[in-house]
C-alpha cells in the first residue's frame, strides 16, 4: 500500500472578532502517521464530508475554563463532525469500509484517537439516505433539534412555535417537527431567499426578514403572535431573545441551543453589552429557559433515528445543504455561516480526497 499523504487546514491563532482566512491555513501535503492508527482503540479515516456549525466559532477563542467544549489549538487541525470511511481499525467494531460519522480533523485523513473512537458511529448502508445528512439531519444537529424540541420544550399539538436562525441545520428541523406535531410555527431569517425557503420548502406557517423589521422585533412577533408564544427555540440571543421574552406566554418554554449573534463580539464590545433586558418576564410568565448541548442526549440516538428516517423516507421531512466542494474550500464556508452566507446546513465535500 503507498504511504498514504493528508493536507490538513489548521487555525493558526486564537480569533477576536469575526474569523478571517488569514486566521486558517491549509498545509501541503505530509505524510500520515499510520503508526498512531495501529496503537490500540485508534482509527484511521478518509474524511469524505466536513460540518460547518455555529459552536466552533467558540473553540477559535483563548481557552474559558466555563466553556464545555475545548478550544481548538494553534497549529493544530481544526477539528469538528464529519463522515469518514475506515481505512484501518484497532477498535473492535469497526473494520477497513465501514461508513461512519463522529468527531474528526479538517483533514484529508484521520488518525481517530479514544475517546473521541467511542462517539465514532457506524453508517447502515442501506439506510437510502446522503452521506451527506450525517453532519446534519441524521447527525449532532438532528439530534440537537429533536432533543432540544420535544424533550426540553414539551410541545403540545396547537400551541404555537417560533424559530430563530430558523433556515440553518438545527432550525429548519425544528420548524418541521412543530408542523408534523400540529403547532403554528413561525421562523426568522436574514435574507429573503431564506424566509421564502422556510414557508415554501419547510412548510413554515409564517416567516420573516429580521433584518426588515427597523429594529422593532418585539413588534413583528407581537404581529405574528398577537396571544403569544408557547414555545421558543432559541439560536440567536441578544436582541432577539429580548423581543421574545416580551412575547411569551405564561407557562412558556424556552430552548437554549446557540446565541450566535454574541460568537463574534470583540472584548469591547462584550464589555459594553449591559446584559439581556426583559428578563422579569421570566418570573411574571413563569417561563422555563433551559440550555443543552446535544453530547449529553447520545443516549436518545438511536430513538430519533427510528423516528425520523421514516419522515425522511415518506417526504414528510426534507433537509437543504448548502455544499461548498474541496478541503480548501472549508475556511471560506465557515466563515460564511458567521455572515449567514449560507443556505441550509453546511457542508464541505472533500472532492479529493487522497492527494497523491
Amino acid at each position: 500500500m503507498a504511504e498514504l499523504k493528508s493536507r490538513r487546514v489548521i487555525l493558526k491563532d486564537y480569533v477576536e472578532g469575526y474569523p478571517t482566512e488569514e486566521h486558517m491555513e491549509l498545509l501541503p501535503a505530509a505524510a500520515v502517521d499510520e503508526a498512531a492508527a495501529a496503537e490500540e482503540g485508534s482509527v484511521l479515516v478518509k474524511n469524505l464530508y466536513l460540518s460547518c456549525d455555529p459552536y466552533m466559532r467558540p473553540k477559535m477563542s483563548r481557552p474559558l475554563h466555563q466553556s464545555y467544549t475545548a478550544a481548538f489549538v494553534p497549529g493544530a487541525a481544526i477539528t469538528g463532525y464529519g463522515v469518514s470511511e475506515v481505512v484501518r481499525s484497532s477498535r473492535p467494531g469497526l473494520a477497513a469500509g465501514d461508513l461512519v460519522w463522529g468527531m474528526t480533523g479538517w483533514e484529508d485523513y484521520s488518525v481517530v484517537k479514544p475517546p473521541f473512537t467511542a462517539i465514532l458511529t457506524k453508517i447502515q448502508p442501506d439506510d437510502g439516505v446522503p452521506l451527506s445528512y450525517y453532519t446534519g439531519i441524521l447527525g449532532m444537529p438532528g439530534l440537537t433539534a429533536y432533543v432540544g424540541f420535544h424533550h426540553i420544550c414539551s410541545p403540545k399539538a396547537g400551541e404555537t412555535v417560533f424559530v430563530s436562525a430558523a433556515s440553518g441545520a438545527v432550525g429548519q428541523l425544528v420548524g418541521q417537527f412543530a408542523r408534523l406535531l400540529g403547532c403554528h410555527v413561525v421562523g426568522s431569517a436574514g435574507s429573503k431567499e431564506k424566509v421564502d425557503l422556510l414557508i415554501n420548502k419547510f412548510g413554515f406557517h409564517d416567516a420573516f426578514n429580521y433584518k426588515e423589521e427597523d429594529g422593532d422585533l418585539a413588534g413583528a412577533l407581537k404581529k405574528r403572535f398577537p396571544d403569544g408564544i408557547d414555545v421558543y427555540f432559541e439560536n440567536v440571543g441578544g436582541k432577539m431573545l429580548e423581543a421574545v421574552l416580551l412575547n411569551m406566554k405564561v407557562h412558556g418554554r424556552i430552548a437554549v441551543c446557540g446565541l450566535i449573534s454574541q460568537y463574534n463580539l470583540t472584548a469591547g464590545e462584550k464589555e459594553a453589552d449591559v446584559g439581556v433586558r426583559n428578563l422579569t418576564s421570566l418570573v411574571s410568565k413563569r417561563i422555563k429557559m433551559q440550555g443543552f448541548i446535544e453530547p449529553d442526549h447520545k443516549h436518545l440516538y438511536p430513538e430519533y433515528m427510528a423516528w425520523v428516517l421514516p419522515h425522511i423516507k415518506e417526504g414528510r421531512v426534507v433537509y437543504v445543504e448548502d455544499v461548498a466542494d474541496g478541503l480548501e474550500a472549508a475556511p471560506g464556508a465557515l466563515i460564511g455561516l458567521y455572515h449567514g452566507r449560507n443556505v441550509g446546513k453546511q457542508v464541505v465535500r472533500l472532492t479529493n480526497p487522497d492527494p497523491q
